[in-house]
């Protein structure tokens, strides 16, 4: 039987998010549901790499940083265009005047930070023997640079933290929120992810031979690796009333290796188990997982024995949606919460993108086509390098 759940579910009362597909969570459901993909043959000017890409449209634009001054970086532009959402600006302003700009706090998560902008500083200080005068590591690249950043644009002073821990970052915040509001620190959060192209991950990743020279592939029998996206992210939770709840999360650290996830995917399964048993809940209540589905062969294939250890015989329909976004890694958490939460709503389970011939040596119910549930309750799973990893159930309000 499950526990008797410890934390009070929260509400997600506004939402907001960029990504390769286009602006705001309605133009990321339409793309999900329909299964077009905002990645494309990488044309970036400043990387050269054989690899797919996504690209969030708009990002070069010199009017935002002539706004942004000296925050400006291409990751702080994926921060701006998110929190323009005007409706997510209301409800931000809501929280604002019920509970105190100093009880919001603000907790998001990034793997590199505007280490892009610290890449440029270089490039034009091996040119010209120093560095750029407007170039200010503490407003771009240090890694709380995105909380501060983002706690101005919306006027709030609470307490602030940045989480970097690789592709369960923007997950783990969820979790972090939980207990901070559970503890009295804050009276609501902020939460988010932003992860943006750059050198040095996209040549990271190259150097592991983990990227795809095509638009990724996860569960497909002929899977070859990952492609790579930018996306930004937030979510305001509250002890509030709202159509869909964090109703349950788990986290685990299995320490297996440092890029490589444990082939039975122990720790997955850790904290999938944690997840039910805080949201009080069974595997039989799980309506649909949205996997971590990065399209590796590894990574799928232990993600895969990870939910058969969970779900047993019986199974749970499966889609990974990277094949639209591409792995947006520290985002990836809040971008996927956001089509959990659509799916909620509509009651509507989106397909596994980019799926052509379904690998059933993984022996998973992996959607190819659109489903329609009548469950109340999804999860999603983010699995950070070095065994970093985080499930969420998100469930229909009420």
């Amino acid at each position: 039987m499950p526990s008797r759940p410890l934390i009070k579910p929260l509400g997600i009362s506004a939402s907001t998010v960029v990504h390769p597909s286009g602006h705001g969570i309605d133009a990321l459901w339409d793309a999900v549901v329909h299964n077009r993909s905002g990645l494309r043959s990488n044309e970036l000017g400043w990387c050269d790499l054989p690899c797919a890409v996504g690209v969030v449209p708009d990002l070069d634009d010199p009017s935002i940083g002539r706004l942004l001054g000296d925050w400006d970086c291409r990751n702080h532009r994926l921060a701006w265009l998110a929190l323009q959402d005007r409706a997510f600006q209301r409800g931000v302003a809501l929280a604002r005047s019920r509970y105190g700009a100093d009880r919001i706090a603000v907790i998001v998560g990034t793997s590199t930070s505007g280490i892009g902008g610290t890449e440029m500083a270089y490039a034009r200080r091996h040119m010209d023997g120093q560095w750029p005068p407007h170039f200010n590591y503490r407003h771009v690249h240090a890694v709380d640079a995105l909380p501060r950043f983002s706690a101005k644009q919306l006027q709030l002073e609470g307490p602030l933290l940045a989480v970097s821990t690789a592709c369960s970052s923007s997950a783990k915040v969820f979790l972090l929120a939980q207990r901070w509001i559970a503890a009295g620190i804050a009276d609501a959060a902020i939460v988010g992810g932003v992860d943006s192209l750059c050198l040095s991950t996209l040549h990271g990743f190259d150097a592991l031979q983990l990227l795809s020279q095509n638009v990724c592939r996860p569960f497909d029998l002929n899977r070859d690796g990952i492609s790579i996206g930018e996306a930004a992210g937030f979510m305001l939770l509250e002890q509030h009333p709202a159509p869909v709840h964090l109703s349950g999360g788990g986290e685990s650290s299995d320490a297996w290796h440092m890029s490589t996830p444990h082939p039975l995917g122990e720790g997955a399964q850790a904290a999938m188990l944690a997840a039910l048993d805080q949201a009080g809940l069974t595997s039989s209540d799980i309506g649909w997982v949205n996997a971590h589905g990065t399209g590796t062969p590894a990574n799928d294939r232990s993600e895969a024995a990870a939910l058969n250890s969970v779900f047993g015989p019986h199974g749970v329909p499966v889609s990974s949606t990277k094949g639209i976004t591409g792995h947006t890694l520290a985002a990836a958490g809040i971008v996927e919460a956001a089509i959990c939460a659509s799916a909620v709503q509509h009651r509507l389970l989106p397909p596994s993108a980019n799926l052509r011939n379904h690998d059933t040596s993984l022996h998973l119910d992996v959607l190819d086509r659109a489903r329609q549930t009548d469950s109340r309750h999804v999860m999603s799973n983010s699995f950070g390098f070095g065994g970093s990893n985080a499930a969420l159930i998100f469930s229909e309000g009420g």
